[in-house]
Formats: structure tokens, C-alpha cells, sequence
């Protein structure tokens, strides 16, 4: 083959593969600078994240998580836009990964249950390390939050783990998220005792410094029992100083209601017999 003929099948084999580098060429060169912009911009975004959780205060364990979690969900989707411009049938590797999660969510449901509650615990802040709660039958002060759990010592120095599934799906009661605490105290006397000496008593044991002056301390009739009337004392202490008042209570009233005449009476019931007569008689 004389060199003529080898230039024109040179010529003749550029015609065919040209057009199709020029197609592929511009869209791998397209799809390459979309990687490294997407690449740049993705860090960026999680990184500002990152920044923004901090400045909400939010868990330590949760901002990391949250990061990871969206940085590895935005590449995956650039992945696959990438693959998708270069003319790559995404179709069946979407739903590649979309049964995959499937099936990696229905083994780890109870966990992933889980971990939303612990992501809504820590978002949410409905209680924090230190706060006393109740919750699940549990009561206890929450010495941990963990992603999965949450861990309650309860006042006899027991640990328990509980579940942030069950637990952010569940009451809480926590009795230290208000600064104040009201507590009312009742107490039953004698129909026949003085009563308004007996209210007179229970406010001077309101005047305990640890007592708030506003809203101010009060002792009410409650209630008319079938033994007893029921007066009750009502006062606003800090939370901190609601234990400590409560045990001065209990320790003081009776002796203070006692050195004054007023009885505290036992629970009474009256108890009619009735006997028939014989027949006959």
C-alpha cells in the first residue's frame, strides 16, 4: 500500500472516530469539572454545617454525625448526576442502592428507630444531662444522651439504659425545666379544732427563707372530708429547695398542729348494725 492510500485510510478512519471524541471528549471534560466543583462545594456546605450546629449548641456526637451523614449523601447524588452526563444508564444502579438501604433499614429498624429518637432528643432538648425526669415507668436524673439511648440514674444509684425510640415517643415529665416549683401540702384536722388557728400555723411555716414571697404562701379549706377538713398549704419555692422544704413540712406540722390542741384524727367510718326480729315476736 503506497503512502497515498495509507493517508487516505487515515483520513477515512478519522472521519468515523472524530465526531464521536469530540461527542465523549466534551461530556467526560464537562462531567470532570462538575466532580471537582461538586467535590468543593459539598465540603464547603457540611463544613458550614458543621459550624452552624455548634452555634446551636447541639451535641457533639450529633454534629459529627449529621455531617458525615449529609457529606456521603450529597457525593453519592453528584456520583451519580456525574455518570448519568457522560451517558452511564443510572436507572438500575439507583435502584441498586435504593434496595440496599431497604434492606438495610428493615434488619436495623428497632436501631433506626432509635437513633431518630435520640437525633429529636438532642434537636429537641426536651430534657439535658442533670435534669431529674420520668419517663417509661423510670425516674432518675439523666446522666447521658447518647444517639441510641439515654442513660437515667435513679435515686437509689441504679443505671438505666433507655431507648430514645421509646423514649422521645413517650410522656416525659421533667421537674427540673421550670426555675419554680409549686408544692401543695395537705393536711387533714379535727371538725372541732380552731381552723383558723391551724392556717395561721401552716403559714408560719411558710415563712421559711427558702419560701418565695410572690406569688405569696396561702392555706385554704380543700375539701370537707368524711373525718377530717382538708386545709391546704400552698407556697412557690425554687427547684432546687423543693425537696428540702417538703421534708421540713413533713417533719414540723404534725408536732406544731399538736403543741397547739389541733388533732390530726385517723380515717373514720361509722358502722350501723340492724338486727331483725324473730319471727313471730
Amino acid at each position: 500500500m503506497d503512502l497515498n492510500a495509507q493517508v487516505d485510510h487515515l483520513v477515512q478512519a478519522s472521519q468515523a472516530w472524530i465526531p464521536m471524541v469530540m461527542q465523549y471528549g466534551s461530556k467526560l471534560i464537562l462531567a470532570l469539572l462538575t466532580l471537582c466543583i461538586g467535590w468543593w462545594l459539598i465540603n464547603r456546605v457540611t463544613s458550614n454545617l458543621q459550624k452552624l450546629l455548634a452555634l446551636r449548641h447541639i451535641d457533639l456526637a450529633l454534629q459529627g454525625f449529621i455531617g458525615s451523614l449529609a457529606n456521603i449523601i450529597l457525593k453519592i447524588l453528584l456520583i451519580v448526576s456525574v455518570t448519568s452526563m457522560i451517558g452511564v444508564e443510572t436507572t438500575s444502579f439507583v435502584a441498586a442502592i435504593g434496595a440496599a438501604g431497604l434492606a438495610i433499614g428493615l434488619a436495623l429498624q428497632g436501631s433506626l428507630a432509635n437513633f431518630a429518637g435520640g437525633v429529636l432528643i438532642l434537636l429537641f432538648r426536651p430534657f439535658r444531662i442533670g435534669d431529674w425526669i420520668e419517663a417509661q415507668g423510670v425516674a432518675g436524673t439523666v446522666d447521658s444522651i447518647q444517639i441510641f439511648h439515654t442513660v437515667v440514674r435513679t435515686g437509689d444509684n441504679k443505671t438505666v439504659i433507655m431507648p430514645n425510640g421509646n423514649l422521645s415517643n413517650g410522656i416525659i415529665t421533667n421537674t427540673n425545666r421550670q426555675p419554680t416549683r409549686k408544692i401543695t401540702y395537705d393536711i387533714g384536722i379535727d371538725y372541732d379544732a380552731d381552723l383558723q388557728k391551724a392556717r395561721e400555723i401552716l403559714l408560719d411555716l411558710a415563712k421559711d427563707p427558702r419560701v418565695l414571697e410572690t406569688p405569696a404562701p396561702e392555706a385554704v379549706v380543700a375539701a370537707l372530708g368524711d373525718s377530717s377538713i382538708t386545709v391546704s398549704l400552698r407556697m412557690w419555692v425554687n427547684t432546687g429547695d423543693m425537696g428540702g422544704v417538703t421534708n421540713m413540712l413533713n417533719g414540723e406540722i404534725r408536732d406544731r398542729l399538736r403543741a397547739e390542741g389541733i388533732e390530726i384524727p385517723f380515717p373514720q367510718r361509722v358502722v350501723r348494725v340492724m338486727q331483725e326480729a324473730a319471727p313471730g315476736k
